[in-house]
């Protein structure tokens, strides 16, 4: 399972920053940022999903919450300022 999320968590993040409309060099920099950020996050939770102590089982939650902050904090601010510079109105 965790070779499936390491490539497809960065890739459905990376598809989200090339939706938002931004500029070419935004989009290249934002999407490696949250692909980098993101496979981090997943191979950082995996040691503490096989481990038997509860207490390590934590410190790797622990590690594995710093990208996803990152990642969620990242995604907030991009999509507030691409919301920004999208057109008030549709145009058919």
């Amino acid at each position: 399972k965790i070779h499936k999320w390491v490539l497809t968590v960065p890739l459905l993040l990376i598809e989200l920053v090339l939706v938002m409309g931004l500029s070419r060099r935004e989009s290249i920099r934002l999407s490696c940022q949250l692909g980098v950020a993101s496979a981090i996050m997943v191979a950082a939770g995996y040691p503490g999903e096989v481990q038997d102590e509860l207490s390590t089982r934590w410190k790797w939650w622990a590690l594995a919450m710093v990208p996803f902050i990152f990642v969620v904090i990242t995604l907030v601010v991009s999509l507030g300022i691409a919301t920004t510079q999208q057109p008030f109105q549709v145009v058919p």
